[in-house]
């Protein structure tokens, strides 16, 4: 079976390299970087350097591919889905883009596609885990969602490190934070509530509003409460406000000696350096996940938790192994015939096939990446 992966950054070449362990799947990776695509020198995956923006170099990349992974950048990702949908091609995406994937279902019925979107950490197992657990209680009253990714030695002044490009993690400063309280969506701006969080190993963290509930606004509106919170170390959330309110996260162009220059594209290219986790600088991945409700009449918690380290051994960081293993997870349930339903599937839908769910639990624990529950009675 021939898989395209389109993109090999920090996430997109260890999916791509995860994939081609599988000596059954015929990995091909595209991206217009030649030095991402040096990273596969020598290996048996085959590389591609396109323009993946430009629709005719993408369906010529495609053309022979079964399935398709997508990590491009979130700027392009809706536009790059859209087009996959149309080629025919089952895709499995983590480009994290604004826009609605929901909106091209009819799209995907219509090509008889399965497009399963958001399919990472978070969102993706943010979503799954719910899912599943809504699936098992007659009521869910809340789910609450706490994730984040830092890096292990703080270094000021930003103390935090990134797999993903600057200005998508500025996405998580500047766009609205949607919440479902009492029933009613809630809009509040991005880095709010800020609230102080203690963590095993970890310590203490601080947390404010993202837009990170993503469909889940839309696919259960019978969970009268539903948030998430990006998880910092304190001090990060001031710092960030102020960026923003001075303006470096502006997307509105400002003239600078006679030339038009967007804030946010200069402040990404100055942040790349800082924020870019080097080899084997070691991060971790954090996440909490509570969800409460009635089953039989007892009331009952919910809490799935995640801690993941750096790997020094495949040096793969973790925030691409718990968001590229649960894609590349996924893509081989595809691949096996697991799940086969059309259209576009967001996590949740997953969380609902027990069978899946296992699934992916199961391959992410094989790479060590390991979910813990605990469930308590209220």
């Amino acid at each position: 079976m021939k898989v395209t992966v389109l993109g090999a950054g920090l996430v997109g070449a260890p999916m791509a390299f995860d994939l081609a362990l599988d000596e059954e799947l015929e990995v091909k990776v595209a991206d217009f970087s030649p030095v991402n695509l040096g990273k596969f020198l020598g290996s048996r995956i085959e590389t591609v350097e396109a323009d993946l923006s430009n629709e005719s170099l993408l369906l010529k990349v495609i053309d022979d591919a079964d399935l398709v992974l997508c990590a491009v950048p979130g700027f392009m990702g809706y536009t790059t889905l859209k087009s996959i949908i149309q080629a025919g091609k089952d895709v499995v995406d983590i480009s994290f883009f604004p826009e609605d994937a929901l909106e091209l279902n009819d799209l995907a019925l219509k090509h008889d596609v399965t497009a399963i979107v958001d399919i990472g950490v978070a969102p993706g197992m943010s979503n799954i885990l719910p899912g599943y657990v809504d699936s098992i209680l007659d009521i869910t009253s809340s789910i609450l969602i706490y994730v984040g990714g830092l890096p292990k030695v703080r270094e000021l002044p930003y103390e935090y490190k990134a797999v993903f490009s600057p200005i998508d993690v500025i996405e998580e400063y500047t766009r609205p934070a949607r919440y479902i309280q009492d029933g009613v969506l809630i809009t509040k701006p991005a880095l709010s509530e800020p609230e102080l969080l203690q963590f095993e190993k970890v310590g203490t963290l601080e947390s404010f509003n993202s837009d990170g509930i993503r469909s889940l606004a839309k696919t259960m509106p019978h969970v009268p409460n539903i948030k998430e919170k990006t998880l910092r170390y304190p001090g990060h959330i001031k710092l960030m406000e102020i960026m923003r309110e001075a303006g470096f996260f502006s997307s509105e162009p400002t003239e600078v000696n006679g030339v038009n220059v967007r804030p946010i594209d200069l402040t990404a290219k100055l942040l790349f350096p800082q924020w870019e986790l080097k080899p084997g600088e070691v991060d971790f991945t954090i996440m909490r996940i509570e969800v409460e409700g009635v089953k039989d009449g007892v009331s009952l918690k919910y809490t799935y938790s995640l801690f993941d380290e750096y790997c020094p051994t495949s040096k793969v960081h973790s925030m691409a192994r718990t968001t590229g293993y649960t894609a590349t997870t996924v893509l081989r349930m595809l691949s096996e015939g697991v799940y086969s339903e059309k259209g576009i599937i967001v996590p949740e839908y997953l969380g609902k096939h027990h069978k899946c769910v296992e699934y992916i639990l199961n391959g992410l624990k094989e790479r060590g990446v390991n979910y813990e529950l605990q469930v308590e009675e209220l």
